[in-house]
């Protein structure tokens, strides 16, 4: 199946920090499972995506053009991030093919739990061994693996978790799907709900704080309107931004049309590559 790319680059969209299940092959394609589905996806000559199914079905391409976010006018939007703010222009040339995922929600609420105080590869070996022992296989040969489900999760104990060896996240991801399950935190609420609201109901699972919560709204809910903040985020926030932006999500969602968690993956791509430290790093074109 071949999709139209629209300047999308799979490297750069898939080992950003937003999703943990993609792995790059050495033909520099990639591989995930999402929905119960598992693909390899490569970058093919005229922009394209080609997607491939590995389990679970041949891929669907309404799906997958809305789970790579192909719906959105990105180049529209980029141009419009651009011309708002110089120093964002800056940010976005250091890696203008990504693309914010839309991702399942669960999977993201639970993504972004394990991932606090962790690692890349450590988060990405705790989702894969919960995927692994608790996932629905999706083929007889072992390679893939649904990600679980509330309902799955939730009888369990943390002695059931121990194989993960998440440490005390194993608590927040039951609390997190025994709310899920019991129709607590329920996904079409959330993304009806005001932000700030939002945000609070996430609030209440133990282990949610505010940055887990924006990651939820904006990685699994499609809260365009979101601003996860961590520590590469706030420098370069104070970088970026003179002292008059007193609160840079909402001045970011004034001037992107509401895209402002579209904007902070640019930001934190930025912020990264320049090497933020403790000392701010100034950018010339800060507004």
């Amino acid at each position: 199946m071949d999709l139209c790319a629209k300047g999308l680059s799979l490297a750069q969209t898939l080992d950003c920090g937003q999703c943990f299940r993609w792995q790059m092959q050495p033909d520099g394609s990639w591989t995930g499972v999402v929905e119960g589905q598992a693909v390899r996806v490569q970058e093919a000559p005229g922009d394209r995506l080609v997607l491939t199914g590995l389990a679970g079905g041949a891929p669907e391409e309404d799906f997958w053009a809305r789970y790579f976010a192909l719906d959105l006018d990105y180049p529209a939007l980029l141009d419009r991030m651009q011309a708002a703010h110089k120093g964002l222009a800056g940010c976005i040339g250091c890696a203008p093919g990504i693309r914010v995922l839309r991702q399942p929600f669960f999977e993201a609420l639970i993504t972004f739990l394990i991932s606090q105080n962790n690692n890349i590869p450590r988060i990405k070996g705790i989702v894969d061994r919960l995927c692994r022992g608790l996932g629905e296989p999706l083929d007889d040969s072992g390679a893939f693996y649904a990600f679980p489900t509330p309902q799955r999760l939730a009888p369990l104990t943390e002695a059931d978790l121990a194989f993960l060896r998440a440490g005390w996240r194993s608590a927040y991801i039951l609390d997190a799907a025994r709310r899920v399950a019991g129709g607590d935190l329920a996904e079409d609420r959330l993304r009806a709900m005001p932000l700030d609201q939002a945000k609070a109901k996430l609030m209440e699972v133990q282990g949610v704080g505010p940055k887990v919560a924006d990651c939820t709204l904006l990685y699994g809910l499609g809260r365009w309107e979101a601003y996860p903040i961590d520590v590469w985020i706030r420098r370069a926030d104070q970088a970026l931004f003179t002292r008059r932006v007193k609160d840079p999500a909402a001045y970011l969602n004034r001037k992107t049309g509401g895209h402002a968690g579209i904007a902070q993956q640019y930001i934190f791509a930025w912020a990264r590559s320049s090497g933020l430290t403790k000392k701010t790093h100034k950018n010339p074109a800060a507004d």
